[in-house]
């Protein structure tokens, strides 16, 4: 496999690059993460050391791979990126390791998905900064040990309990991102309009804000949305109406909550009675992959009380049921299912 290709990032188009903060100053939220980060990227550039490896986890787009970038862009160096699934064989990892500069980042997203042999070969890089290479085979194999620059290992993660304890107990920083609030995201909805050249109100902005899951990534989706909306179907302007109107028609209600969300939900109440109801035998009823079910829609769901988790599986909770204006069925003893 190229190295080029391990290096790539997910596929991402110039004006969501462009919408990223560029430092500690511009990042919006997190303020106890960004205090305590700002607090160790002083104290390693005045002993002119790199950063402690650091381990973000959290709900996808709340803002771990922008933290990467500031943290190269803090140090000014320079970041080299990948992800778990990417570094299939050690000799990948080595490959991105020999390159790296003295105080470089190397961010690997999903790193929970290591394959097991990589990650043993990370452990003397994170710990030592040194490789282990294997040269040969069978009998005649011999093991050398390189030398590596110290650099910093920045791992993103939305399964932290799927990160393996010998991994995590070797990073020095471990900070969880936390889902925002609305006037937060009405800060970051404004500063994407004034960056895409799109003119929006105070109105809109909060509309847009709390339809748009408690998370800056949908929170900048939704603008690009309700932008082009505003472009095609009226002045160009985001007013409340023109908002209202272009949420109503990518099908986004008033909870933030998409198609996909609807489906969980209905899935849970009508196929299955309100649950409990198994991972996978939900995730096959809505046509997803049950890791696109847990991390991409159910952090959301639990949070805003919709849905409840029970060793038995998922169930739909009294709000779902209301939410969807669907009378909740009573047990024959008269009481509430």
């Amino acid at each position: 496999m190229r190295e080029d290709s391990l290096l790539s990032s997910t596929i991402e188009n110039e004006e969501e690059l462009s919408l990223r903060p560029r430092d500690l100053d511009e990042f919006i939220g997190q303020a106890k993460v960004k205090n305590r980060l700002r607090i160790s990227l002083e104290a390693a550039t005045k002993e002119g050391r790199p950063l402690d490896h650091v381990l973000f986890s959290g709900p996808p787009g709340l803002g771990k791979t922008t933290l990467a970038s500031i943290i190269a862009a803090e140090k000014g160096v320079a970041i080299r990126v990948t992800s778990g699934p990417a570094l299939e064989r050690p000799g990948d990892l080595a490959a991105i390791l020999s390159n790296l500069q003295p105080q470089d980042v190397f961010f690997i997203d999903e790193i929970h998905r290591l394959p097991r042999a990589v990650e043993e070969i990370l452990y003397p890089a994170m710990e030592d900064f040194q490789l282990d290479v294997v040269l040969g085979k069978g009998p005649t194999a011999q093991s050398i040990r390189i030398d590596l620059p110290r650099f910093t290992l920045v791992g993103a993660t939305t399964r932290k309990g799927k990160v393996t304890a010998p991994l995590r107990d070797r990073f020095g920083i471990e900070e969880k991102l936390d889902f925002y609030e609305p006037d937060e995201l009405a800060v970051i909805i404004r500063r994407s309009a004034e960056i895409i050249n799109v003119k929006i109100d105070e109105a809109a902005a909060e509309l847009i804000s709390v339809r748009s899951r408690r998370t800056p990534r949908i929170a900048n989706r939704l603008l690009a949305r309700v932008r082009d909306y505003a472009v095609a179907r009226a002045s160009g302007f985001i007013e409340l109406s023109v908002a209202e109107e272009a949420l109503t028609v990518f099908e986004v209600d008033d909870l933030g909550l998409d198609k996909v969300d609807r489906a969980i939900l209905l899935a849970i109440i009508d196929r299955f009675s309100g649950g409990p109801v198994g991972l996978s035998t939900l995730s096959i009823a809505v046509a997803e992959e049950p890791e696109t079910v847990e991390d991409a829609y159910e952090p959301f769901l639990l949070q805003s009380g919709l849905i409840k988790r029970t060793p038995q599986g998922r169930v739909a909770t009294e709000h779902a049921y209301a939410h969807l204006g669907i009378e909740r069925p009573e047990t024959p003893q008269g009481t509430l299912l």
